[in-house]
C-alpha cells in the first residue's frame, strides 16, 4: 500500500476525503471557471456549491472560489486547484504550469493539491509534466498529497491504451491519487495504475448515463468519482449528488440510484 510511504500528516489528509464506511470518495469538482469562466451552472458559485457539497466527501475548486464562495465553517476537505495557464479561448488548451504556490495551499488548509497533466500534446506535454513534478516535490515537503488530473488534449482518443499510459505516468511522477476518464476496457487502466483512481465526470450527459458510468467504473476498480458538470448542470444538483452517494457509498444499483434521483428531484 502506498500509504506505508506517508507520514502521519499526509495519511490524515489523504484519508479525510474517503467515506469511513464505504472506503470510497465523491469529489465535487467546481474548478472549471479557472479556464472556462462562468460556465453554465457556475454563474453563482455559492449557489452551485451549497447545499450539494453536504452530500459529497470533498470539494475541488480554485483559491478564489474558496475564499469568496465557501463558508469557512465547512467541514469538508479541500482539493485545491494549483495549475493553470491558458483559457478555453486558446487553441493550445490546458498548457498549464504552477499557478498557486505550496505556501498558499497550506494557508488555504488544502487536504489535496490538484494539477492537470497533459500527455501526448506536442506543445505542452513536457512543460506540464515538469511543472507537475515540481508541485509534487513541494507538496511532499509539506505532507500534502497530490491529485494528478489526466487532461486529454484535442484530437486524442480517450481509450484504454491512452488512459493507461497517462494514468500510469501520473503515478510514476509521484501523485498519490489520480483522476482520469472512464473508457471501454477500464479494467486495464485500473490494473496498470500504481495509485488509486477516481473517474472524471467529463461533459454533461443524461443523469442515468452518468450514474451508469460511475457504477461501471466502481465495478472495474475505481475508488470513487470526481464529478462536476454532471452534478451542477443536472436538473436538480442536490438530488443528483444524493443519488451518487447512494450508488458510491451504499453500493446501490443504477436503477435504485436513478429512482432515488427522480424521487428527490424538485423537492
Amino acid at each position: 500500500m502506498q500509504e506505508l510511504n506517508m507520514d502521519w500528516g499526509m495519511k490524515n489528509r489523504y484519508h479525510s476525503v474517503f467515506n469511513e464506511k464505504s472506503g470510497r470518495t465523491i469529489f465535487f469538482a467546481v474548478d472549471h471557471g479557472y479556464f472556462m469562466g462562468p460556465t453554465t451552472g457556475l454563474e453563482d458559485m455559492h449557489k452551485a456549491i451549497h447545499p450539494a457539497i453536504d452530500y459529497a466527501d470533498a470539494l475541488m475548486l480554485t483559491r478564489g472560489a474558496l475564499r469568496n464562495a465557501v463558508d469557512p465553517k465547512l467541514k469538508k476537505p479541500i482539493s485545491l486547484r494549483v495549475s493553470s495557464g491558458t483559457s478555453i479561448l486558446n487553441e493550445d488548451l490546458l498548457h498549464e504550469g504552477i499557478s498557486v504556490g505550496i505556501e498558499e495551499a497550506v494557508r488555504m488548509n488544502a487536504a489535496f493539491v490538484a494539477f492537470s497533466v497533459m500527455v501526448g500534446t506536442p506543445a505542452s506535454e513536457r512543460d506540464t509534466i515538469l511543472e507537475f513534478s515540481k508541485m509534487v516535490d513541494a507538496a511532499e515537503r509539506y505532507g500534502i498529497p497530490t491529485l494528478g488530473v489526466v487532461a486529454v488534449g484535442r484530437g486524442l482518443d480517450r481509450d484504454a491504451r491512452y488512459l493507461s499510459l497517462a494514468t500510469r505516468m501520473v503515478g510514476e511522477l509521484g501523485a498519490r491519487l489520480v483522476k482520469t476518464y472512464y473508457c471501454e476496457n477500464f479494467e486495464r487502466v485500473i490494473e496498470t495504475s500504481l495509485i488509486p483512481v477516481v473517474i472524471a465526470g467529463g461533459k454533461k450527459i443524461p443523469e442515468k448515463d452518468a450514474l451508469q458510468m460511475a457504477r461501471d467504473a466502481l465495478d472495474a476498480g475505481a475508488i470513487g468519482v470526481d464529478m462536476g458538470r454532471n452534478v451542477f448542470q443536472a436538473d436538480d444538483p442536490v438530488a443528483m449528488m444524493r443519488a451518487l452517494a447512494k450508488l458510491v457509498h451504499e453500493d446501490g444499483s443504477v436503477e435504485d440510484a436513478y429512482a432515488y434521483y427522480q424521487e428527490l428531484k424538485g423537492r
